[in-house]
């Protein structure tokens, strides 16, 4: 019996360390965990990036069109006065002077509509309301 009480007691003892077996598991596992955590890292970086690069362009677009927009006022008052003035000339008989009148009033409208368009100057509508 004594021997019995003795033999217990080392494999207890034996059960307390871990056998080489975990001891290598557990190593696996904290590399791995290391590798999935910077492999998580890299990847939340590079879809940030990516998200930035996005936003970027999507912000360039934007700009892009604000500045055809702004473009196309000014151009598009010039022409209209221009149209306007050449077919005074036409009906008038006064050439070139409807022409160029009404080119430069045609062109302080582009510059107004484009200062508007811009929100330099107040619209219209802001004054009624």
């Amino acid at each position: 019996m004594a021997d019995d009480t003795h033999s217990n007691q080392q494999g207890d003892g034996n059960n307390r360390r871990p056998p080489a077996d975990e001891a290598a598991l557990s190593a696996r596992l904290t590399h791995l965990d290391q590798r999935l955590s910077s492999l998580r890292q890299s990847r939340d970086s590079q879809s940030a990036q990516q998200r930035g690069e996005t936003e970027t362009g999507s912000a360039k677009a934007s700009a892009m069109a604000r500045g055809f927009r702004l473009s196309s006022e000014l151009v598009a008052g010039v022409v209209v006065g221009a149209v306007i003035g050449w077919g005074i000339d036409l009906l008038l008989s006064t050439s070139p002077w409807g022409l160029i009148v009404f080119f430069l009033f045609g062109f302080a409208a582009g510059v107004l509509n484009l200062m508007r368009a811009a929100g330099v100057a107040p619209s219209d509508h802001a004054d009624r309301s």
